[in-house]
């Protein structure tokens, strides 16, 4: 393709500098000699441990998660520092290494002693008692070193919750937990750290990140970006739709808006500045399209997979609910990128710029196991098996031309490299562990979805509203995964009482906690962005969150028309839905941006937002109303956008 050079491409050790300064998953050591070794060895055996489990599907649960658990803990306290502000933090300190070696024990103790345990019903030994407390704190302690201390707090409130239940006011009042009824929920029964979330992370979501891992080997994200400079970049701001049309497909292949930022954003950001985007607006794009990865089916983020058990339904459900809504937002980024190229004056790429399309199109075959993912989902098989397939038809496309061909050192450091992008979500679905555990245990779910209903006085839109409020502040401090778990059980709940579909709710607060790290002040994929972009954070993230626009107006949308998810809907109506929802995006997206087919003044622009959230709200009178209204504004525009005083500036 076009020399990249030209558009100052940042280096492996500028994206690095950047995700360890936004993203503690990245903020690893760089450890040599026998530790290197050590962890090398250890991660592999992980991967290899987890594939093994996955096929043959014959380890107990409790044995699975523990020793999943123990895999994950031990190579944390090898890998991330206790601070990042620790000199010569590539060498692993004493102390790590000791908590490692307790890490193995804690992850030995179920196996070796599950009969024991088992006929034991609930009744702790002093030993039991140690290592269920040892358990707790260093999971608490690895989540705060991989994850952040956002959620690990979290966790420890809901703890404190449990233990001083009986202090607690009326509403939330329990009766308290003593310690070691605590320690046997957190610890030793399927409720707390060894329940559903990391049962979650340990089968769906570590194969998913080793097939990502398997695609990035045959250089699939270098082929995104060509793909999307070929279908784009020559359109009226073609690098910022390369960008959105990439980002959607690094989705795929990236858990983390934050990383997605940096590897598709190190290309697309320097070639939006080129061609005169303004800083703050190009980190914008870059950041609201990668952040939207997370929602684009087929493979869409960790947390999806957690609603698999939550709800009790199909992937393929799932990811076929999702489909609608994710080309509504990802339309909605396009849109405005659209109409601000245009106000500004942009243009596409130059033909020399352009990589050569047949040999972009010589390399689609690259795309055959995402393909081969949605079809074996699609005819019934489970979300494991579909995985395990995935990666072995990664492994035999690649193998078409020498450039992809994955050999026994790239196969090798692919399962290296899944699981050490496994270790966070581990870490972060064993501290949801400990939330979901204490909810079940006290009944707080119900109350608070009660307490939530009762605060909106049973109104549904106030409802929703406050339970937007609660995912967004929870996203901006937690990852999706701990995001997801933590409202699915405290307000998802409060939705689901006042009638609204099960996938609906779980959906709702799925997309906000997604939509956390584009939403300042806490906007960690905006703030990555402008760490690409040179812009100013905040204005990056005001940019960024003015452009997801969708995204805070879709969840609304299929909670009162499940129709868009595809839910007891008949063809005609679901295509109608669409229609006006899409409308309704370009009058938003023009409204806001303030060019059509020419600038707008402030009142067309409030008349443009009006028709656009009339269309888009699933009602008869009012997309009549909305539809009426675009059609007066695009023939005020188209009429009179020759006339002098209506050019652009």
């Amino acid at each position: 393709m076009a020399d990249q050079q030209k558009f100052e491409v940042l280096s492996e050790d500028e994206q690095q500098r950047i995700l360890e300064k936004y993203d503690p998953e990245s903020a690893t050591r760089k450890a040599s000699g026998p530790t290197g070794w050590i962890i090398f060895f250890g991660l592999l055996a992980f991967s290899i441990f987890q594939l093994y489990a996955s096929i043959t599907q014959s380890i107990p649960r409790q044995i699975l998660l523990s020793i999943h658990l123990g895999f994950a803990l031990s190579l944390i306290f090898l890998l991330f520092p206790a601070s990042r502000k620790i000199k010569r933090k590539n060498k692993v300190p004493w102390y790590d290494i000791i908590l490692s070696l307790i890490s193995v024990g804690i992850g030995a103790y179920w196996p070796m002693m599950i009969e024991t345990i088992v006929n034991r019903v609930g009744t702790l030994t002093p030993i039991d008692l140690t290592v269920g407390v040892l358990a707790i704190l260093l999971t608490l302690e690895a989540t705060r070193r991989a994850v952040g201390m956002p959620i690990t707090v979290i966790a420890i409130l809901f703890m404190l919750y449990a233990y001083f239940g009986q202090s607690m006011p009326s509403f939330l009042a329990h009766r308290g937990l003593n310690f070691e009824s605590l320690v046997n929920t957190l610890f030793f029964t399927s409720q707390g750290i060894l329940g559903t979330p990391l049962y979650v992370s340990a089968t769906f979501i570590f194969l998913f990140l080793l097939f990502g891992a398997f695609l990035v080997k045959t250089g699939v994200g270098q082929y995104f970006n060509d793909l999307a400079l070929s279908i784009a970049g020559r359109r009226v701001g073609g690098p910022a739709k390369v960008a959105i049309f990439s980002s959607a497909l690094q989705g795929t292949i990236s858990g983390s808006s934050v990383a997605n930022v940096v590897t598709s954003g190190s290309f697309t950001i320097p070639m939006m500045k080129k061609l005169g985007y303004r800083k703050e607006f190009a980190g914008a794009v870059e950041a609201a399209a990668s952040t939207g990865g997370q929602i684009m089916p087929p493979v869409m983020g960790a947390a999806a997979f957690l609603m698999v058990e939550f709800i009790g339904i199909t992937y393929w459900e799932i990811a076929k609910a999702a489909a609608i809504p994710a080309i509504l937002y990802f339309s909605g980024i396009w849109i405005m990128t659209h109409f601000e190229a245009k106000r500004v004056g942009l243009r596409g790429l130059a033909k020399e710029e352009m990589p050569d399309r047949k040999d972009v199109l010589s390399k689609i075959y690259l795309l055959i196991p995402i393909l081969l993912i949605i079809i074996l989902l699609m005819s019934g098989v489970s979300v494991m098996r579909a995985a395990l397939w995935s990666i072995i038809g990664t492994i035999v496309v690649s193998a078409i031309r020498k450039s992809t061909r994955i050999g026994f050192k790239q196969m090798v450091e692919a399962l290296v490299d899944g699981a050490r992008t496994a270790l966070s979500v581990a870490a972060a679905t064993a501290t949801a562990g400990i939330i979901v555990g204490v909810v079940t245990k006290t009944g707080l779910g119900l109350n608070l979805a009660n307490g939530l209903v009762g605060l909106a006085n049973e109104k549904l839109l106030l409802t929703l509203f406050f339970t937007m409020l609660t995912a967004i502040v929870l996203g901006m401090g937690s990852p999706t995964t701990a995001n997801y778990v933590i409202t699915s059980t405290i307000a998802a709940p409060a939705i689901i009482l006042l009638g609204v579909p099960d996938l609906s709710a779980h959906l709702f607060v799925f997309y906000f906690g997604i939509v956390a790290d584009i939403t300042p002040p806490v906007a960690l994929a905006a703030f990555a962005a402008s760490g690409v972009s040179g812009g100013e954070p905040i204005r990056t993230g005001v940019n960024a969150a003015k452009l997801a626009i969708a995204a805070f107006i879709i969840p609304y949308m299929f909670v009162l028309s499940p129709e868009l998810l595809m839910i007891d809907t008949t063809v005609p109506y679901m295509i109608w839905v669409i229609f006006t929802a899409f409308t309704g995006m370009i009058a938003i997206g023009a409204g806001i941006i303030g060019f059509w087919y020419r600038k707008m003044y402030w009142f067309e622009r409030i008349i443009a937002i009006i028709a656009g959230l009339m269309l888009m709200y699933p009602e008869g009178m009012s997309d009549t109303i909305g539809l009426g209204l675009f059609i007066a504004l695009i023939a005020s525009q188209i009429i009179t956008k020759n006339k002098g005083k209506y050019k652009a500036a």
